[in-house]
C-alpha cells in the first residue's frame, strides 16, 4: 500500500494523509473492470442504516448516523467448500465496510466470490483451496497443511464456521506449535491460543497494511462514516449523564465515576466464562 501525501492548499486537506488505490488500478482495462462489477451485482447487498439503535428503537452504540451510503459485498470467509477448484483473481476493489482491500475471484466453474486480498496478490493470479493446495499467498488450508512459522489470516475459530481471526488490514497470525490435533497460534494482540488444526486458514498477510498511518485531518471525513463527535459526560445536562451538571467544571470520580448508563466504572459485566477461554495458552492483558 502507497500512501497520498497532500499539499496544505486549504484547512480540509491540511495534514490529510490518504492511499493513492494504485493496487486496484492494475489488472485489467477500465472497462472490462465495470463489465465485472456489473457481473456481481448478486454478490451485493443494501445496508439499511439503524444509526446505533436495536430492534427496539434504543441507543446501543452510541455517537453514530449519517454517514455516506454502503453496499455491502458479501465475502467468502469460508473458502473450504471450494476445495480444489482452482480461481483467477479478476481485480481488486475497495470496499467502504472494511479497511482493506476485497479480490474477486473467477472459479472455474463459473462461480464468482469475493475474499479478503493479502498482500501480494495481483490481477491475473490463481488461487485454490483444499488440502492440497501449494504453499502460496492467497491458497486456504487446513492449519495442519500449513508449515509452522507461517503468517495466515481469516483463521476459523472452530472448523466450517469461516474465518474469524486476523480479519483486518496488516493482520495475520503465525503458527508456532501443532500438538494432539491442536495448533497454537500467536495472534498480533500478543495473545496465543490453540485452535483445531481442521479449522482453514489463508496464507498471507491482509492487505493494505499502512492503513492506520492515514489521517483524515477534518471531522467531516469521519461524518461520512456515520461517526459523530464523543462528547464527555461531565459536558452533559444532569438528566443526559450522572457527570453532567455543576456549577463550574466539577471533578469526575467523586466517590466514582459512571457510565452513561449510571453504573459504576470497573464493573465486571461478564456473566459467564466463555468455553474458548480454556484454549489460551496466555492472554494479550499482563497479569500482576
Amino acid at each position: 500500500m502507497a500512501l497520498k501525501y497532500f499539499k496544505p492548499t486549504s484547512s480540509g486537506i491540511r495534514q490529510k494523509i490518504a492511499s493513492d488505490f494504485s493496487e486496484i488500478k492494475t489488472g485489467e482495462k477500465v472497462k472490462d473492470r465495470k463489465k465485472l462489477k456489473k457481473s456481481v451485482r448478486s454478490l451485493t447487498v443494501k445496508l439499511q442504516k439503524h444509526s446505533g439503535h436495536n430492534n427496539q428503537g434504543k441507543i446501543t452504540s452510541r455517537f453514530r448516523g449519517g454517514g455516506h451510503r454502503k453496499i455491502y459485498r458479501i465475502i467468502d470467509f469460508l473458502r473450504s467448500d471450494k476445495a480444489g477448484i482452482e480461481a483467477k483473481v479478476s481485480f481488486l476493489d475497495y470496499d467502504p465496510n472494511r479497511n482493506c482491500y476485497i479480490a474477486l475471484l473467477v472459479y472455474r466453474d463459473g462461480e464468482k466470490r469475493y475474499i479478503l486480498a493479502p498482500e501480494g496478490l495481483k490481477a491475473g493470479d490463481i488461487v485454490v483451496s483444499g488440502e492440497e493446495a501449494p504453499i502460496r499467498t492467497g491458497n486456504a488450508l487446513p492449519l495442519i497443511n500449513i508449515p509452522l512459522g507461517s503468517n495466515v489470516h481469516n483463521i476459523e475459530l472452530y472448523p466450517g464456521r469461516g474465518g474469524q481471526i486476523a480479519r483486518s488490514a496488516g493482520q495475520s497470525a503465525q503458527l508456532i506449535a501443532k500438538e494432539k490435533g491442536m495448533v497454537a497460534l500467536k495472534l498480533a494482540s500478543g495473545e496465543s491460543r490453540w485452535v483445531s488444526d481442521r479449522c482453514y486458514g489463508t496464507l498471507g498477510v491482509v492487505g493494505k497494511s499502512e492503513d492506520f498511518n492515514q489521517n483524515d485531518s477534518k471531522a467531516g471525513r469521519r461524518r461520512w462514516r456515520g461517526r459523530k463527535p464523543h462528547i464527555r459526560g461531565s459536558a452533559m445536562n444532569p438528566v443526559d449523564h450522572k457527570h453532567g451538571g455543576g456549577e463550574g467544571r466539577c471533578p469526575v470520580g467523586i466517590p466514582t465515576p459512571y457510565t452513561f448508563a449510571g453504573r459504576p466504572h470497573g464493573l465486571k459485566s461478564r456473566k459467564k466464562r466463555k468455553n474458548s477461554n480454556k484454549y489460551i495458552i496466555s492472554s494479550r492483558k499482563k497479569r500482576k
